[in-house]
This record gives structure tokens, C-alpha cells and sequence, in this order.
């Protein structure tokens, strides 16, 4: 591949990043009840008394960190400290443990719930702001709630991890992650974020059982997430790994495909790493199929009845844009890097929203926008964008370097 390609690829990346980040910072900031903003419209325009979740400022925490960690702007660790600081001291239950699903915009407890996905983003954004400021305190909690994980969430008897508890860590009925979700015991999404979080967890805390409880994860990919004749994720399942859902999501496959080789490399683990840098491309290839003509990603597809979901969603663009990136270093076949390139024109020319910044949540198979989604939300996070910037310009620069 061109170097000059690449050098235009990583320089695009992070002028975008910057500018999303400067979005986040000017828009987002609650500076009259703290912390930010729980719901940001198309139009910039804020809902102050939205509730607050745990996931969007657990991302705006590991985001703003991860950012200030490679370009040192210190306006991306004051908002780094502004997330610490406020998710220590309204999402964190100081009585049962672990932190709150949800809080009203004024930073009382609203669902008290430990969702096990949003416990583990607790761990994935604690771990990262230890690295950049070296707060024992953000390390200390992030291993509390692990040992939280590890008692109350673990499965000693099929191994992973069920799904969601009361505030006072009983198992709900509810497992639910959203709406759209099944109600199973186990799910792809929450595994994929444990061990996502467990290994950057474990870059600045080498624990043993920390180190176990990854490969242990890894083996749950191996043995029942990943199908071995498709090389696609399965997204529910009983406790026992029955699989209850034909649905492929490309995102999560694609975005699988590097998280999983990166969990491998944190634990150093040469024989887990083969594995699953064949793997990654395995899954790089079986998102192939998503992919729509003009290089953007379609949502989802069931087996089962044959059925599309034709959107265009942000955060699957991004991830394709990391993992086909990933794809094409671990292979040197040049069909990944267009794949991400693409990616990238697609973000470029469908999904920013050029008038008032960020990213839009997605689009119909016609180009008009997916309605009744925001800027910002409960799910709506400078995560998996910001992330995928941040991924590019690193890698761009390990490619030359190489």
C-alpha cells in the first residue's frame, strides 16, 4: 500500500478526531447540575433533565483518557477528570458495589441495576485513566468491580458470564440489556465488552486471576460465541451456551475480530495470539457479506428468515474501519485496507453531519436519516468513533515504522 495513502488516511483521522472531540467538549458539559448532558438532538440542542447513563460517561471517560494518552491536549484530560470525578461520585453505589445503570440529571440514583456490560465499561474507562494520570483510586475501584464480576456474574459451572442483577447483586429477571435484546442469560455483546475491559484492565494490573479469567473468556469465543462453519458470532444463549438467535450483526463481527487479537495480546499468550490473529481474519472475512456497494456496512441479517436490516449505523462504519485495517496488517492483502478506506468515504460523505459536527446515528437504504435517534445519549458515546481515529493513527504510524 501507498505510504502516501496511509499518511492522507491517519492525517483525515485526526483532524476528525479532534473535531469530534471538540464537539463533545462544547455540546456535551453540564456545568449546571455536573457531569454532562444525558440526550443531545441532531441540532446541538441539549434536554437538561435527560437521565444520565452509565455507559455514555464510562465512554466519555475512557475516550477523553484514551485521547489525552496519545496527543496529550490537556483540554482531553480535564474532561477526563470531569468524568472521573463525576462518575466516582454519583454513579458509584458506595453501599452494594459496582455502579448504577442510570442517574437523574441531577446525579441521584435512578436504576439501580448492575448490568454486567455497563459494569464492565466502568472497568474499561477506569483502567485507561489510570494509565494517563496513575489515580490509585480509579485502579482500585476498577478492581473492585471485577471481584464484584468474578463473585456475583461468573458461572462456575459452564463458565461466562450472566447477564444483569438487582442493586444488591440478585440475579434479575430482566436480563435485557435494551429493548431490542433477547432475554437470555448469555450474550455475545456482554462478553465481547468483559474481556475488552479485563484486558485493559490487566495492561496496568498483571493480576493471575485476572489473567485466567481472560483466557477463560477467550476459550468461550473459541468453544460457543464464535460458529465454527460461518466464522460469525452468535448473539444469545442459555447458561449453558445453547444458542438462541440466527441474527448476525456485521458490527459486532468486525469489531470481534481485533478486540479479541488485542485481549490475546495483553496476557502474552503466543499460542492464543496465532489463534486469534487467524481468527480476526476469519471474522474480517465473514463481514464481507454485510458490506453494501458503496462501502458502507449494513446492520444485521437473520439466517433464519433470510431478513435484512438495511441501515447504516455509526458505530459499525467505525469498527470497519479499525478491523479491516487490523485485517490487512495481519495478511498484507491490500482488498482490507480498501475495505477500510471505503469505510472511511462512506463516514466521510453519508454520516457526518458537515452543518453542526459529530456523526449522525445512521441511515435508511435510502440515505435519509434513521428517525428519533440523537447526537448523544444512553448509547450514543464518542467511543467507538473517537476509538476508531485514535486505532488508525496508531497503526498508521506502527505500519511505517515496520
Amino acid at each position: 500500500m501507498n505510504l502516501t495513502v496511509l499518511t492522507t488516511f491517519a492525517n483525515e483521522v485526526e483532524i476528525e478526531l479532534h473535531k469530534l472531540l471538540q464537539w463533545w467538549i462544547t455540546y456535551t458539559v453540564d456545568e449546571e447540575n455536573g457531569g454532562f448532558y444525558g440526550k443531545i438532538d441532531n441540532d446541538n440542542v441539549s434536554t437538561p433533565h435527560a437521565p444520565k447513563g452509565l455507559v455514555l460517561n464510562a465512554r466519555i471517560l475512557y475516550t477523553f483518557s484514551s485521547a489525552y494518552q496519545l496527543t496529550k491536549e490537556p483540554a482531553y484530560l480535564s474532561m477526563a477528570n470531569r468524568a472521573f470525578d463525576y462518575l466516582s461520585a454519583h454513579f458509584l453505589d458506595t453501599k452494594n458495589g459496582g455502579f448504577y445503570w442510570s442517574i437523574t440529571y441531577a446525579g441521584e440514583q435512578l436504576d439501580g441495576k448492575k448490568q454486567i456490560y455497563g459494569q464492565a465499561f466502568a472497568i474499561y474507562a477506569l483502567a485507561e485513566y489510570y494509565k494517563i494520570t496513575a489515580n490509585t483510586k480509579a485502579l482500585s475501584l476498577a478492581q473492585g468491580t471485577f471481584a464484584l464480576i468474578e463473585k456475583y456474574s461468573f458461572d462456575p459451572i459452564y463458565l461466562g458470564y450472566l447477564e444483569a442483577f438487582s442493586i444488591d447483586w440478585k440475579l434479575q429477571e430482566d436480563l435485557r440489556l435494551s429493548d431490542k435484546d433477547q432475554n437470555e442469560q448469555k450474550s455475545m455483546n456482554t462478553h465481547l465488552h468483559v474481556v475488552e475491559a479485563y484486558a485493559n484492565l490487566y495492561t496496568v494490573w498483571p493480576d493471575e486471576t485476572l489473567k485466567a479469567a481472560i483466557s477463560k473468556l477467550l476459550a468461550n469465543f473459541k468453544q460457543h460465541i464464535i460458529d465454527q462453519k460461518t466464522s460469525r458470532l452468535h448473539l444469545f444463549f442459555t447458561a449453558n451456551w445453547e444458542v438462541k438467535s440466527t441474527v448476525t450483526s456485521f458490527g459486532h463481527d468486525i469489531e470481534a475480530a481485533w478486540l479479541l487479537q488485542e485481549a490475546a495480546e495483553s496476557i502474552a499468550d503466543e499460542i492464543e495470539i496465532s489463534t486469534f490473529k487467524t481468527i480476526a481474519v476469519q471474522l474480517t472475512d465473514a463481514t464481507e457479506k454485510g458490506l453494501a456497494k458503496n462501502g458502507g456496512l449494513w446492520y444485521e441479517y437473520d439466517t433464519a428468515t433470510q431478513h435484512w436490516i438495511k441501515e447504516m449505523h455509526w458505530w459499525p462504519q467505525a469498527e470497519a474501519m479499525v478491523g479491516f485495517f487490523n485485517a490487512y496488517q495481519l495478511s498484507g492483502n491490500e482488498k482490507y485496507i480498501q475495505h477500510s478506506l471505503h469505510s472511511w468515504e462512506f463516514i466521510k460523505n453519508f454520516l457526518k453531519d458537515k452543518k453542526n459536527g459529530e456523526w449522525y446515528w445512521g441511515l435508511n437504504e435510502d440515505f435519509s436519516l434513521l428517525q428519533g435517534e440523537d447526537k448523544a445519549g444512553f448509547w450514543k458515546c464518542p467511543y467507538h468513533n473517537g476509538r476508531a481515529c485514535l486505532e488508525i493513527m496508531k497503526r498508521v504510524t506502527f505500519n511505517k515504522s515496520s
